[in-house]
C-alpha cells in the first residue's frame, strides 16, 4: 500500500476503492485508485480519503472576472482577437492557444464606431474575462484600468508614448488613437 509522502507519477497504482474514497489528483478505473499527476500522496486515514498534492505546476485556466494580458491578433469591424498571454497576478503563462473576443460593444463605456481607431494588430491589451466558457473567450475593456497598455507606431514600429488621451511616436511624431488603459506604459507587462 502506497503511504503519505511517498513521490507518484500519473498512472500509479495508489490502493482500491474498498481501502480509500479517491479525491484531488487521482481517478477510479475498475476499482482500482490511480495518481492522474505527478505529486505527493496525502492519505487521511480518518475520511478514508487519498489524494495527490501535484509537484508540478499546472497553466493557469481563464475564469470569469480574472484580468488577462494579451495580444491582438486580429482586428474585425465588430471584434478584436486576442491572444492571451497571462493572467494579472500569475507568474505562469496561461495554455497555449488561448483566444479571446473584445466585442464593438465590450470596448468602452461610451458608442465605438470604428474598432480600429481602438485596437491594431500587436498592441498588447489588458482586459477582463466576461465568459470563459465561448471560443473564443469573451473579454470587455470598458472599465478605465483596461485596454492597450503597450502600442507600436503604425509607420516606424516604435514603442508609443503617452500624451494626454493619444499615443505618439517619439520618432517620427506620428499621433494615433486608441483604447487607452489608466496602465498605459507602466510596466506590469
Amino acid at each position: 500500500m502506497i503511504k503519505s509522502g511517498e513521490f507518484v507519477v500519473p498512472g500509479q497504482e495508489l490502493g482500491t476503492c474498498e481501502e480509500f474514497i479517491p479525491d484531488e489528483g487521482t481517478y477510479e478505473e475498475n476499482g482500482k485508485i490511480y495518481a492522474s499527476t505527478t505529486g505527493i500522496v496525502e492519505v487521511d486515514l480518518k475520511e478514508k480519503r487519498i489524494k495527490v498534492r501535484p509537484k508540478t505546476s499546472t497553466p493557469p485556466l481563464p475564469k470569469a472576472g480574472d484580468i488577462v494580458i494579451g495580444r491582438i491578433i486580429d482586428v474585425k469591424p465588430q471584434f478584436a482577437l486576442v491572444d492571451i498571454i497571462r493572467i494579472k497576478g500569475i507568474d505562469r503563462a496561461v495554455a497555449k492557444n488561448i483566444v479571446g473576443s473584445i466585442h464593438i460593444s465590450q470596448t468602452r463605456i461610451s458608442y465605438v464606431e470604428d474598432l480600429s481607431k481602438e485596437f491594431r494588430i500587436d498592441d498588447i491589451v489588458c482586459a477582463k474575462i466576461t465568459n470563459p466558457n465561448t471560443t473564443p473567450i469573451f473579454l470587455s475593456t470598458k472599465e478605465k484600468n483596461l485596454g492597450v497598455i503597450k502600442a507600436y507606431c503604425g509607420h516606424c514600429n516604435l514603442p508609443l508614448v503617452r500624451v494626454n488621451n493619444k499615443l505618439k511616436c517619439p520618432e517620427c511624431g506620428r499621433i494615433e488613437l486608441r483604447k487607452i488603459s489608466s496602465e498605459y506604459g507602466k510596466g506590469i507587462i
